[in-house]
């Protein structure tokens, strides 16, 4: 080591060199480094969904859903197989383990569902992967001040500000909704029709066989040809209007008389009928799929989607940039970004930076205070920005991005960085202080520490392996972080080892004589370590009673699977009765909209985006209809009430009883949708066969839960269909009368639904032209009238009609039918204790055979995530102490040092408990950390320890003199440790609710670990080593 180290100091160029080499490609991989608000998981899910025409879901499910399950969970690696099924549609989720490749199992599921695809009753089979970074970066609501027609507006938009936004950089796809299209629609008169004898279809040969343009070959003449075309295209509401639909005989005596058509002769007893006697034509927007309004004015919604693997900041830079020059361009037109990730990761990535740069600021200021020497101080914060930019390199070459998670790292590494550099500097100084040259002091303290630096730094990064380990969602999470933070690591003792001294040399070497300035030293410690030493039991006992305190009071903390992100933004998904029309759904939402306004106080204080209808673009697509509609609650900054309140609130005054049903999701930072979130924290599940047991059991697991504390929002999935009506037809009646059931369903579809019957060019769009007919009410559906031939029939006659209710989704999960019961539950409250109380309350419910009841969701989650922590905790106690047992030659000093480690946990606990935060995955990550951190103070101890006992000291002495070198560089490592993550713990803004926990951790067992290793272990270490000299003597003297 000694050789290394005069190395360094021998040549300063060379190190000099290196370093400004790693600074320099540090900065060239910082550039290069993408943004993204998540690490690049692997979502180990795929979607199969399919519509079948209208079928009940009891069909589809018998005839498709149960083949096409049995297939997909006989793939490789597949841990769920569950379903939907709806009226018409079904969606089946296949998830597979966490390191499964996706691209594999993508191209295997899609040859085991080929075959369905193949099959004619299936209309659309589609396998997707949805991708939480692959939500739309940008939401932008588009509209005018005076323009309220969304056909004019979507013009602009589809043929301009589309084209504009796509051809930037990074931008996939840009999709419209709320739009609405123009077409021509000519509203017939059905008794009008009837007393013409003329049927929808006459009128629809008419003019499909008038509005034809056909090129009728060439002639030439003088050498030149000519292309001869017929061009008969309608171009006006006039074409259609004086088009010719049929003839209606007259009786001649009339029509010398008053006959309105005028001129008819004698001799003709025909005159046309016109289109206009019987329709009225004019151009109408048909109604659109989806209506999308921002505060409650209608608008036009973009979004706008990202390009895989391109840095989402610089994406929506681009596009906010765009929509400012689109806006200057075209006056009267106004874009509002609704949502927008760019902002989200960039005040995250914000956030951390000024976390890390604070906290390393209070870590110099923490130096300066011990050191009292300017150069000495400034060699030391070197270390810091060295390190990182050196971090930046290997992040490049591991293919890791700038995210939430990896800054994360950075921010954790920045206060353990200064750790190795101090603990070296300090030795030097000490060495210096006792009269050694300044090159002596620089090789022999940078080699008194240096093993002792390398052990600790190999314990914290030897923490950080079992979490990469780790399966599930939370390994995938942390393994970006754990890597950073050992990169950094590994840069600070390559810092430390051979920079610091070099730098000690070079910058000292000017001024030979010491400086008067006294630095700090802590004289009183060594009396108070031999009174301890001599009352070694008592201390002993004390610790001991500590961890039992704590380990009473840890039931007294909640814990939870993730932090939940304190947005100001929530998801208010409205569900109407199935069947509900749009225009029903949209003025529900209009109400819910005042009333938000209400609650909140004025609508400046936040911004509705209401999107009614399908195509919202969440993952629950499929199943979007009429009856469904989403809102977007943005609060702004000025808002004073929490989102909390707001939503208990908003979810109290909407409990209306027109069969509304309101679900939020509180704006997830999107983990909680890339871990597959239920949409609700306590999910409780009824497995069995028959779908009206299966109800019965969910309304009383319902029942039941709504009298459970801290459960707000409690729903089923066990909810009516849509209503039907039958028509079934009497088969001999039709065969009698030479009636198919295709001609009465054909002509049923007619006059129920109208006909569309070919496009038009008008104003440079093609429009669709569309025959309408007047609404039916379902009391006169009877009367209508089927004609074949010349004979007619009333519907009555030839069908029976029967109403019913379509029946409800069907859930399934592993081959087997399920009802579900979501709730939500107040923030107060912690997750393993509510659904501690679920699960007690549903005991009690008699089950049939085969029937069960289980609590799932993000309950499920978390004991398997707290599982794999504890395993990860376990695992890095092991590795621990094996790198310390090969740092002292011993098996049992590290005994000694693993103390430290329950002291550290002692004191994350208690922290917790005085804040009152609950413990979710960050926190038990930040205890699994402190494994690593808190032994550092230990090692640096006894490894002093034994360097002096091995010189020869008296063993009392030697921990005293130990203690008392060792005291200063330890209290300034933690110091500089806990400040440089304080900026964490009380950080607000994104993300910081993953972060906090974190440092709460780290921060309380680090307080308790030094004060234990200043105290508990000097006496361990003593009474552990008499023993073993005991041993040692009798195996001799024996």
């Amino acid at each position: 080591m000694k050789n290394i180290i005069k190395f360094a100091v021998g040549n300063p160029v060379t190190i000099c060199m290196v370093v400004f080499a790693l600074l320099l490609l540090g900065k060239v991989s910082y550039d290069q480094l993408s943004v993204d608000l998540l690490p690049d998981l692997n979502n180990p899910r795929l979607f199969i969904e399919l519509k079948a025409g209208e079928r009940p879901p009891e069909e589809i499910e018998k005839q498709f859903v149960k083949n096409m399950e049995s297939m997909a969970i006989r793939q490789s690696d597949v841990t769920q197989v569950s379903s939907v099924i709806k009226a018409g549609t079904a969606r089946i989720t296949v998830e597979y383990t966490w390191t499964k490749d996706m691209d594999e199992a993508f191209l295997d599921l899609q040859k085991a569902m080929n075959p369905f695809a193949q099959n004619k009753d299936i209309t659309e089979l589609k396998i997707t992967q949805h991708d939480a970074n692959l939500s739309p970066v940008v939401l932008v609501g588009m509209s005018h001040q005076s323009i309220t027609d969304m056909a004019e507006l979507r013009k602009i938009a589809e043929s301009y500000i589309r084209n504009e936004l796509i051809r930037l950089e990074g931008v996939a796809e840009v999709t419209l909704s709320g739009e609405e299209v123009s077409t021509l629609t000519i509203q017939t008169d059905p008794y009008k029709l009837d007393a013409f004898q003329l049927k929808i279809e006459d009128i629809a040969s008419r003019i499909e066989s008038n509005n034809q343009s056909i090129s009728g070959g060439r002639v030439s003449e003088l050498g030149l040809q000519y292309l001869v075309k017929s061009s008969s295209l309608f171009a006006s509401e006039d074409d259609f209007e004086n088009l010719i639909v049929g003839y209606k005989a007259i009786q001649q005596e009339e029509a010398s008389g008053n006959n309105a058509s005028g001129t008819a002769t004698a001799n003709s007893n025909k005159a046309p009928v016109f289109l206009k006697e019987v329709a009225t034509v004019q151009f109408l927007n048909a109604r659109p799929e989806n209506i999308v309004r921002i505060n409650g004015k209608r608008s036009i919604g973009l979004s706008i989607y990202k390009e895989m693997r391109f840095n989402t900041v610089k994406v929506v830079d681009e596009v906010t940039r765009q929509l400012a020059v689109i806006e200057n361009a075209l006056p009267g037109y106004h874009f509002q970004v609704i949502s927008n990730q760019g902002t989200f990761i960039k005040s995250a990535i914000g956030e951390v930076k000024s976390s890390a740069v604070l906290g390393v600021i209070l870590a110099i200021v923490v130096l300066f205070v011990f050191l009292r020497r300017m150069g000495t101080t400034l060699i030391v914060s070197l270390a810091i920005p060295i390190s990182i930019v050196a971090t930046f390199n290997l992040m490049f070459f591991n293919g890791l991005s700038l995210n939430i998670m990896t800054l994360g790292g950075l921010a954790l590494g920045a206060g353990m960085l200064v750790d190795n550099a101090i603990v070296v500097i300090e030795s030097i100084f000490r060495n210096q202080e006792k009269g050694l040259s300044i090159k002596e002091a620089a090789i022999n303290g940078t080699a008194e520490v240096a093993n002792a630096v390398i052990a600790s730094t190999l314990t914290t990064i030897v923490v950080f392996l079992p979490i990469v380990y780790l399966h599930g969602a939370s390994g995938e999470l942390f393994k970006d972080q754990a890597w950073t933070v050992t990169f950094s690591l590994v840069s600070s003792l390559f810092v430390a080892i051979l920079v610091i001294p070099m730098l000690y040399i070079q910058l000292s070497g000017k001024k030979v004589k010491l400086e008067e300035v006294k630095s700090i030293r802590i004289t009183g410690y060594s009396r108070v370590l031999r009174k301890l030493i001599q009352r070694r039991w008592l201390v002993i006992g004390m610790a001991v009673l500590l961890l039992i305190v704590t380990g009473l009071l840890t039931p007294f903390i909640g814990t939870e699977f993730m932090p939940r992100a304190e947005s100001k933004t929530f998801t208010a998904v409205v569900k109407m009765p199935e069947g509900t029309q749009m225009e029903r759904t949209s003025a529900a939402v209009g109400n819910l909209e005042e009333l938000l306004y209400a609650i909140v106080g004025g609508d400046s204080l936040c911004t509705v985006y209401s999107h009614i209808g399908e195509g919202s673009g969440s993952e629950n697509a499929i199943f979007e209809g009429e009856n469904t509609a989403m809102m977007k609650v943005i609060l702004s900054p000025e808002c004073t009430l929490s989102p909390e309140k707001v939503i208990a609130s908003f979810v109290e005054s909407a409990k209306n009883p027109d069969g509304l049903e309101l679900t939020i999701q509180q704006d997830e930072n999107s983990l909680s949708s890339l871990l597959g979130s239920e949409g609700a924290p306590i999910v409780v599940e009824v497995k069995g066969e028959e779908l009206d047991e299966i109800a019965q059991l969910t309304e009383e697991v319902k029942e039941r839960m709504i009298g459970v504390n801290g459960i707000y929002d409690v729903i089923t999935s066990v909810e009516d269909g849509a209503p039907e009506v039958v028509i079934s037809i009497d088969r001999t009646i039709a065969g009698i009368n030479n009636l198919s059931v295709a001609m009465v369903i054909e002509q049923l579809k007619q006059q129920l639904s109208g006909k569309e019957v070919g496009k038009m060019e008008y104003r440079g769009e093609m429009r669709d032209i569309v025959i309408k007919v007047p609404d039916i009410p379902l009391s006169s559906l009877g009367a209508l009238v089927i004609k074949s031939g010349t004979q007619e029939f009333v519907l009555q006659e030839i069908v029976t009609i029967t109403h019913g209710q379509a029946p409800k989704e069907i859930l399934r999960r592993n081959q087997s039918r399920i009802g579900k019961v979501m709730a939500n539950m107040d923030a107060s409250k912690s997750l393993d204790k509510v659904a501690a109380e679920v699960r007690e309350t549903v005991k009690g419910i008699e089950l049939p055979a085969n029937y069960s009841i289980t609590v799932t969701g993000e309950e499920e989650k978390r004991q398997e995530s707290m599982n794999s922590l504890l395993f990860a905790l376990m695992l890095s106690v092991v590795l621990v102490y094996m790198v310390m047992a090969s740092q002292f030659e011993s098996l049992l000093h590290p005994f000694t040092i693993l103390l430290t480690i329950p002291l550290a946990v002692v004191g994350a606990i208690l922290l917790f408990f005085i804040t009152g935060t609950t413990i979710n995955m960050m926190g038990v990550i930040g205890i699994v950390m402190l494994g690593g951190i808190a032994v550092n103070n230990s090692i640096i101890l006894v490894d002093r320890i034994n360097q002096l006992s091995q010189a020869g000291m008296e063993l009392t002495d030697a921990i005293v003199e130990a203690g008392q070198q060792r005291i200063r560089p330890i209290i300034m490592t933690t110091l500089t440790t806990i400040l440089a993550m304080l900026p964490m713990t009380f950080s607000f803004g994104e993300g910081a609710s993953l972060r906090s926990p974190m440092a709460i951790a780290v921060i309380g067992g680090l307080i308790t670990s030094t004060l234990m290793s200043l105290m508990v272990i000097p006496c361990v270490y003593y009474v552990l080593e008499n023993i073993k000299r005991r041993i040692n003597r009798r195996t001799k003297n024996s």
